[in-house]
């Protein structure tokens, strides 16, 4: 028999190891490929962060270059806004202190009025009233004047020079008539002067003008700059006397807008009432630069699109051009769609019933109209590549030709009563005299019918004031001119629209109105 184990020797004897099954080696197996894809994830959600804080990072410091940059820029206007203040001062003063001299010497020696035979007259006349700063004789004389206009628009400004203090000079002209009409005698023919408000407000522009910044600063004394905030308050609270927006007179919202712009009086907490003035007078030409001037850029997309829904394409075709969003807002679609409308509305006129008998001719009065507005902005924006004219030019000239000449009245021979020389009895009159008055004037159109004062528009234009009759019932014919011209001294050629603004509206910068 063999000696027993030592019980040491037992304690140290390693059990047998029992290999891992299956499933365990499957459960570890997975353990790992878990860890391995969750290392690998957190790995990456790391690596995005890290690179989303090296952009942020960067995009940070640009912009902290960029502040740097505006501020430095700031800083060198202020200090050079700041230096030219005694310069522009010395300078303004100078010329007021000749202005006063030359009044007063007028008024000694009561010079007499020139005649008002050419432009020299005409600019001779107005500085005699400017110079004894007699507002009153100067408006009356203006109002007279509308014949003149082109030449108005030339000499104005230089004459407005000659005044002590011009734009209180302006603010009393006008205020016969803006912020409110206080005249006791009105009627259609005179009751509109806002061509004349408006002619006065853009001259007074290039008077107000700094020496030594130009536009980057107005000459303009605090109590005036007060007292033109009180009169655009004023009228704002007029509106409900008038009826509210969609009541009031284009000629009254251009007359404001231009006086807003013109003083730099523009308010952020009126953007709205500026945006829905612009568009209910959005045919005026200058409507788009007001609208920039006024600090409505960033509306304009929306006006836009406002102006497409209400049928007025060709207005938001001009306006996108104004601010450089026709790659946003392709001009020739809506052309085309502007034509599509027209012939709707041509088509409307024909069927209705209580139009019968002239219906042809307002329904081919609305596509000419139409027709014309488009061949304009062709022309005016270079679209004959897109947009080729040629079928629309003989298209225009069918409809203009007359397709039933006008029945000629009767002729009837004279059967006047002659006493004869002899004494003899004189001729019975007849019993029923035959009549040959021509008495066919157009027949009143329907209401919806009717064309607005933009004609050109084929649908009704709802909520907001429509022009008055004396801007003429069609639209103000385009092209115009965006460029600026230059002040003062050089002749403003203005194109006319609404039968008083002969030419381009002056271009007006930002920069006027901070």
């Amino acid at each position: 028999m063999g000696s027993l184990a030592d019980p040491g020797e037992l304690d140290s004897v390693e059990p047998p190891q029992q290999q891992p099954s299956f499933d365990e080696f499957q459960r570890q197996t997975s353990l790992m490929t878990s860890c391995t894809l969750l290392w690998k994830e957190l790995s990456d959600h790391f690596t995005s962060l890290e690179q989303d804080i090296l952009k942020k990072s960067e995009a940070l410091k640009a912009k902290i270059q960029t502040l740097d940059s505006e501020t430095k820029a700031s800083l060198e206007v202020l200090e050079q806004r700041e230096t030219s203040m005694n310069v522009s001062l010395s300078i303004a003063l100078q010329k007021v202190v000749e202005n006063k001299k030359a009044a007063i010497l007028a008024l000694d020696e009561g010079v007499e009025q020139p005649e008002v035979d050419d432009s020299t007259g005409l600019l001779l006349k107005l500085k005699s009233f400017c110079v004894k700063m007699d507002s009153r004789s100067f408006w009356n004389f203006l109002t007279a004047k509308k014949k003149d206009l082109d030449s108005l628009r030339v000499e104005i400004p230089k004459a407005l020079g000659e005044c002590v203090d011009p734009p209180r000079f302006v603010l009393e002209s006008i205020s016969e008539v803006f912020p409110e009409d206080k005249r006791e005698e009105r009627n259609e023919r005179n009751n509109d002067l806002g061509w004349a408000c408006v002619l006065m407000l853009e001259s007074l522009i290039p008077v107000m003008m700094d020496p030594v910044l130009g536009n980057e600063r107005k000459l303009v004394t605090p109590s005036v700059k007060d007292k033109a905030n009180e009169i655009a308050e004023i009228w704002k609270r007029s509106l409900d006397e008038r009826g509210g927006i969609e009541n009031v007179k284009t000629p009254d919202v251009h007359t404001f807008l231009q006086h807003l712009v013109t003083f730099g009086v523009v308010k952020n907490e009126d953007f709205d009432l500026y945006r829905k003035l612009v568009v209910g007078s959005a045919w005026r030409k200058q409507m788009p630069k007001l609208a920039i001037s006024l600090g409505l850029g960033d509306k304009m997309p929306e006006m836009i699109e406002e102006l497409i829904s209400r049928g007025q394409q060709v207005d938001a075709v001009h306006f996108t051009y104004e601010v450089g969003l026709a790659d946003k807002f392709p001009p020739v679609p809506l052309l085309k769609a502007f034509l599509k409308d027209a012939k709707k509305a041509a088509a409307a006129i024909l069927e209705d019933p209580n139009n019968f008998g002239r219906a042809a001719h307002f329904a081919s009065k609305k596509e000419q109209s139409a027709i014309r507005s488009v061949l304009k902005c062709i022309e005016e924006y270079k679209l004959e590549a897109e947009f080729p004219p040629d079928s629309l030019k003989k298209q225009l000239e069918q409809l203009e030709k007359p397709k039933n000449e006008k029945k000629r009245p009767a002729a009837v021979p004279a059967n006047k009563r002659t006493r004869a020389n002899n004494g003899g009895p004189m001729p019975p009159a007849k019993a029923g005299r035959s009549t040959n008055a021509y008495v066919s004037s157009f027949p009143v159109a329907p209401a919806f019918v009717r064309s607005p004062p933009h004609t050109q528009y084929p649908q009704a234009v709802p909520a907001y004031a429509s022009p008055p009759a004396i801007y003429g019932s069609r639209s103000p014919p385009y092209p115009y001119s965006p460029e600026a011209a230059p002040y003062p001294g050089t002749p403003v050629n203005y194109s006319p629209y609404g039968g008083y603004c002969n030419g381009m509206a002056p271009a007006y910068q930002q920069a006027y109105y901070r």
